[in-house]
């Protein structure tokens, strides 16, 4: 049985999780960390280091914000405790100097998205980029994701360009005019990346490809949170055996 704490249990995210890991019948929640927190039927500390000194789990789960999630690793990672990280905000720099302070062989694992649909879009990207000379991200999100662009969306541009071998030759940012500058997007490795923010999403991306005379388009939609649990889920299972830093679920889906 696979002992579980959940930081962040009190939010939309932390609370879905919370009932994925009581439903499933090979792990269990042991406690959670929440500045703001709520009635649960399990122990709920304030802080990491509350939780470790009167707690005991095998995985942390953090589904919180950007300005929070380092500070629970500093302390989650030399402790020997693997963590599964949906919160996204992170540098692959700041990723690489949390994993190094792993202790027990722990494992480090980050995904930018936990649905399965958004892993194989960014899998079509992937086999679609060399083909195209014109590649751009939307990404749709609620209007109060605390990032942007969504991780998921930095995360597409970099495997986008990591599978060219070119540059796009399409007008950017120097083609912006006053007073509207960000027109063309943030580059992210050379892709240009745009942020929508709205009620009525949860999240969305498309991913556009285009060269003479056609248009290629990748979407994917989650409208619950709940498409994202069977991700949580196999990374949670999937790290006992795993050491230092692992990204993208792909490297668990078989």
């Amino acid at each position: 049985m696979i002992s579980v704490a959940v930081a962040g249990y009190s939010g939309r995210m932390g609370a879905t999780v919370v009932e994925a890991v009581t439903a499933a019948d090979d792990m269990h929640v042991v406690c959670g960390i929440d500045p703001y927190q709520s009635e649960a039927d399990f122990p709920t500390f304030t802080s990491i280091d509350d939780a470790l000194e009167h707690s005991s789990f095998d995985v942390l789960v953090d589904f919180t914000q950007p300005d929070v999630v380092k500070a629970t690793l500093e302390k989650a990672l030399p402790a020997g405790v693997n963590c599964v990280v949906g919160t996204t905000g992170m540098t692959n720099e700041t990723l690489q100097e949390l994993a190094a302070l792993a202790t027990n062989d722990a494992c480090l694992f980050y995904a930018p998205n936990f649905t399965t649909g958004a892993v194989l879009m960014m899998e079509f990207a992937k086999a679609a980029a060399p083909y195209f000379p014109e590649a751009e991200v939307l990404e749709f999100h609620h209007c109060n994701k605390k990032d942007a662009p969504s991780g998921t969306a930095v995360r597409t541009a970099e495997i986008i360009a990591a599978a060219r071998d070119f540059q796009s030759t399409a007008p950017g940012k120097e083609t912006e005019i006053n007073g509207a500058e960000g027109a063309r997007g943030a580059l992210i490795d050379g892709v240009p990346v745009h942020s929508i923010r709205s009620m009525g999403y949860v999240a969305s991306q498309e991913v556009v490809f285009g060269s003479f005379g056609q248009t290629l388009t990748i979407r994917h939609d989650s409208w619950d949170r709940n498409s994202y649990m069977p991700g949580v889920l196999l990374g949670i299972r999937s790290v006992e055996d795993k050491s230092g830093l692992i990204v993208g679920l792909e490297n668990f889906m078989a």
